[in-house]
């Protein structure tokens, strides 16, 4: 297996969790989330990965958008939020995350 190829599979794993992370602090756009995620380089939340994923995650009610005028002018913006099945998803899914760490932590030993 390629390294690239093994990095992009954990970058599909990760992208769910990090995004409703993230719409669990504040109700973003897609642009305020892509601006939020562009430290994180490495997790890969690009414009092609992250508008598919809202979808999804609207479509399953996951998450909810809802549109919002700008002041002055411009054009309206698209802003998500978390729903009750979105928070309960998020908090399963910081569960496991921490286990499987913890776990994968244990099993890989100190690096060092």
């Amino acid at each position: 297996m390629k390294l690239e190829s093994w990095k992009s599979q954990l970058r599909k794993g990760a992208a769910e969790l990090a995004l409703l992370s993230l719409l669990g602090r504040d109700a973003l756009s897609g642009t305020e989330l892509l601006d939020r995620m562009a430290d994180y380089s490495e997790i890969g939340l690009s414009d092609g990965t992250i508008y598919p994923l809202l979808k999804r995650l609207e479509r399953e009610g996951r998450i909810a958008g809802d549109w919002k005028l700008p002041t002055g002018s411009g054009r309206p913006t698209k802003h998500y939020s978390l729903t009750e099945d979105g928070r309960i998803a998020l908090a399963q899914m910081q569960q496991t995350w921490s286990v499987f760490r913890q776990e994968l932590t244990a099993l890989l030993g100190d690096p060092q």
